[in-house]
């Protein structure tokens, strides 16, 4: 019988009134998302980088997301389940242990001068 627990992060949860996030707020971010998704790809110069911001595709699609992804409390994908399933079937295995090193003639001995 395995010990192993898995956080609570890689159990889905159905997200319940007092659970679910705030929807003017994830509205923003998915909009804001959407938008600097078609931006990059539909216009070169948001490619690139800026002086003041940095690199412009981390802030228009890579924070939203990241801050989307927050919002729902770092839930992951249904490909999940399946996942912790299979790791739940692996039997745990013992540490391993370093083996003892036989040191023959000079080898690994400092040199006397």
């Amino acid at each position: 019988m395995s010990i192993w627990s898995p956080s609570p992060a890689a159990f889905p949860r159905q997200p319940q009134a007092d659970d679910a996030p705030e929807s003017v707020l994830e509205r923003v971010l998915r909009y804001w998302f959407a938008a600097g998704l078609l931006g990059v790809c539909l216009v070169p110069q948001l490619r690139g980088s800026s002086e003041w911001i940095g690199w412009l595709p981390l802030w228009l699609v890579g924070m939203p997301l990241a801050a989307w992804w927050a919002l729902h409390r770092f839930r992951l994908p249904a490909a999940a389940p399946v996942l912790v399933r299979r790791l739940r079937q692996l039997r745990p295995r013992p540490q391993a242990r370093r083996r003892g090193v036989r040191r023959q003639g000079g080898f690994g001995r400092r040199a006397v001068a």
